[in-house]
């Protein structure tokens, strides 16, 4: 083969690759033999792998399907998203180490999940994640807390999957833990990005108050002069259950109206007052 043709050949096998996306996905990201350490220092936090099998519950509790899409936020070696990715689901991690962030491409390559599997350089404080149908992360209190108002800005239903740390007076919905396979940070907490419900709805010819603290609510239920108090209140991202007096509400909330049943029998539906 002349010196030209091979040029020539060499041109067109890059134009493919620039030109198409899937091939240019499956170049193996460089092998620079680089090791993390745990415990080694990173941008906000110090580098600890989430046991494997805290993963899974992790992603258990956030009922992961393939029609999901997750961010985790500071992935690190990888793991979380190439699990969901070989779960079927479409997973982004976001991590501050370029290094971290060349072996998890490297890893995703491995397991034959770098389609679904994608991996970012980037400051998780300055990128958007709010497409996400779950997020999942391993970060100090302090950290979440600044990441609190932006995942409480999410859609409603949005579920939040954390490695051992909470987000202070936000309870969380769900928590668990694992023996099997962990000895330390071995506890997941679970929160489900409630809608937003408080103020004052129109309920027939009665009127409905809520206060909301996350996913609690409390309030009253008046009709003229008489007002009953709401108990049991709470929120499940857009499923909406409390009671007033002798009455269970269960319903959906959608934007500005919401409608369900009356003790599983009657129907109910309010308009958020203008």
């Amino acid at each position: 083969m002349t010196t030209v043709r091979r040029s020539l050949i060499a041109v067109a096998l890059c134009g493919l690759a620039l030109s198409n996306p899937a091939v240019a996905q499956t170049t193996p990201a460089p092998d620079t033999g680089y090791q993390p350490s745990v415990g080694q220092e990173g941008k906000d936090v110090v580098w600890v792998p989430t046991p494997q099998s805290l993963v899974d519950r992790m992603l258990d509790m956030a009922g992961l399907t393939p029609n999901d899409y997750l961010v985790d936020l500071g992935s690190g070696d990888g793991r979380t998203v190439i699990t969901a990715a070989k779960r079927g689901a479409r997973a982004h991690g976001i991590e501050y180490n370029p290094d971290m962030v060349v072996l998890s491409k490297r890893a995703a390559q491995a397991e034959g999940v770098a389609d679904r599997a994608t991996f970012e350089r980037a400051d998780i404080f300055e990128s958007d994640f709010t497409k996400a149908d779950i997020v999942t992360l391993f970060l100090l209190p302090h950290l979440n807390l600044r990441l609190r108002p932006t995942i409480l800005d999410m859609k409603p239903g949005t579920r939040v999957v954390s490695n051992s740390f909470n987000m202070d007076d936000w309870q969380p919905d769900e928590e668990a833990s694992v023996t099997m396979g962990c000895t330390s940070y071995c506890v997941a907490y679970k929160w489900i990005v409630p809608a937003k419900v408080e103020g004052s709805w129109q309920m027939g010819g009665r009127e409905l108050v809520l206060k909301q603290t996350f996913q609690m609510l409390e309030g009253t239920l008046r009709q003229g002069s008489t007002e009953t108090p709401i108990t049991d209140g709470r929120l499940e991202g857009t499923r909406i259950v409390f009671t007033a007096g002798k009455e269970r509400f269960t319903g959906e909330v959608d934007g500005n109206t919401m409608k369900g049943t009356l003790n599983n029998t009657a129907a109910w539906s309010a308009t958020r007052s203008k």
